[in-house]
C-alpha cells in the first residue's frame, strides 16, 4: 500500500463560513475524516504548514512547500496537497521547476465548495488525487481536479464558481479518473531518466504588463529600475503598438540595455502567440533579444522566469532555459 503525505494549505476545501466570508478552517486531519475509504489504498499522514486562502499564497509558500516535498521525499510514495483554486495553478507550475526530474507525484487539489458541505466537490476531488499519486504510473506535478489530471505547467483556472474549473491550455490532460479507474493519455514516466533535483530559490523581482488599447510605451520606464524581467501580455499572436510614437520599444531597448528581461507572451488563452506572422511582432523580435512564451500558459511563463532568474541565469543561459521544456510546459519553440 502506497504511503501518501497530505498538505493541507487552507483553500475553500478547508473552509467554513464565518460572518466575514468564507475562511480557512479546518484542519488536514479533519480533511481526512471525511474521505475514510481511502484507507482501502493508501495510508496516509498528515501536516498543515500553513492555512491560508490561496490569495494570500506567494513565492515564499512555493519555495517552503518544495523543501517540506524534499525533506520527506525518500519517506512517501507520493505528495497531495490541498491548495484553494485561485492561485493552484500558479503554485502547480512553481513547483514543477522546484521540483525536477521526480519520479513520484505531487498532486495539487482543492475544490469550489467547503469538505463539510452536504453538495460539494472536495471529496470526490480528494478521492481522485490520492488515488491518483497512489498510482504506480503517476509522477511530477499535475492538479487533479474534476475528474482530470492536468500537467502542472498546463492548468488554468476559467470558471470561478463550476466544479470543473480547470482546463489543461494548449496539451491533453494526462489522464481522466472514471469510477475508480484512472485513464492514462500520457504514460511517461520512463522518459524521466535523472535524479530528482530541488531548487531553492525564486527571484519575485518580475513585473506583468497587460497591454491595453491606447497603453503608453513610457510607463515601462518608471518600473525598470524595480524588477529584473518584465513579462508583457499582447494582443493575438504577439507585437507591440506604436501610436505614431516610439515609447514602448525605447522602453524595451533601456530594458535590454540594462540587463533585464523582457518576455513577450499573449493575453489569447488558446493556440500560443508568433510574432512572426505581423510586423507589429517580427520587428520587435528582430531589434530586441526578447523571449517569446509561445504556448506557454502565462502561470508557467510568470514561475518559469521566476525559477531561472532566481537559479542566477542570465543572457543567452536564461533563453536555453525558458525554452527548454519542463513538464510539458512549452512546444511550439521547439
Amino acid at each position: 500500500m502506497k504511503k501518501i503525505l497530505l498538505i493541507a494549505t487552507g483553500g475553500t476545501i478547508a473552509s467554513k463560513y464565518t460572518k466575514e466570508g468564507l475562511e480557512p478552517q479546518i484542519t488536514s486531519d479533519e480533511l481526512l475524516d471525511y474521505v475514510p475509504e481511502v484507507k482501502a489504498y493508501c495510508e496516509v499522514t498528515a501536516v498543515q504548514p500553513f492555512n491560508l486562502d490561496s490569495t494570500n499564497i506567494c513565492q515564499e509558500h512555493w519555495l517552503k512547500l518544495a523543501q517540506l516535498i524534499e525533506e520527506n521525499y525518500d519517506a512517501y510514495d507520493g505528495f497531495v496537497i490541498c491548495h484553494g483554486t485561485d492561485t493552484m495553478a500558479y503554485t502547480a507550475a512553481a513547483l514543477s521547476y522546484l521540483i525536477q526530474n521526480n519520479l513520484k507525484p505531487v498532486v495539487i487539489t482543492g475544490a469550489q465548495k467547503p469538505i463539510n458541505l452536504e453538495i460539494t466537490d472536495a471529496r470526490l476531488n480528494l478521492r481522485d488525487s490520492l488515488r491518483f499519486a497512489s498510482d504506480d504510473r503517476a509522477h511530477g506535478v499535475n492538479i487533479v481536479f474534476g475528474g482530470k489530471a492536468i500537467a502542472g505547467t498546463r492548468a488554468k483556472k476559467e470558471r470561478s464558481k463550476s466544479y470543473n474549473a480547470f482546463s489543461s491550455i494548449n496539451f491533453p490532460d494526462i489522464a481522466v479518473i472514471q469510477d475508480k479507474r484512472i485513464i492514462f493519455y500520457i504514460d511517461d514516466r520512463n522518459q524521466v531518466r535523472e535524479r530528482v533535483r530541488f531548487y531553492h530559490g525564486m527571484n519575485t523581482r518580475v513585473l506583468l504588463l497587460k497591454l491595453i488599447p491606447g497603453m503608453d510605451g513610457r510607463i515601462l520606464n518608471t518600473m525598470w529600475s524595480e524588477y529584473d524581467a518584465v513579462i508583457i501580455e499582447s494582443f493575438g499572436v504577439g507585437g507591440l503598438p506604436a501610436y505614431g510614437d516610439q515609447s514602448f520599444q525605447d522602453a524595451i531597448d533601456r530594458w535590454c540595455q540594462n540587463g533585464k528581461k523582457v518576455v513577450m507572451a499573449t493575453q489569447v488563452t488558446h493556440e500560443g502567440s508568433d510574432m512572426e506572422v505581423y510586423q507589429v511582432g517580427k520587428a520587435i523580435k528582430e531589434r530586441f533579444p526578447v523571449v517569446e512564451a509561445f504556448d506557454m500558459t502565462l502561470e508557467a511563463t510568470v514561475t518559469k522566469t521566476m525559477w531561472l532568474l532566481g537559479s542566477g541565469a542570465t543572457g543567452e543561459a536564461f533563453d536555453a532555459g525558458f525554452y527548454r521544456t519542463i513538464n510539458h510546459d512549452i512546444l511550439l519553440a521547439e
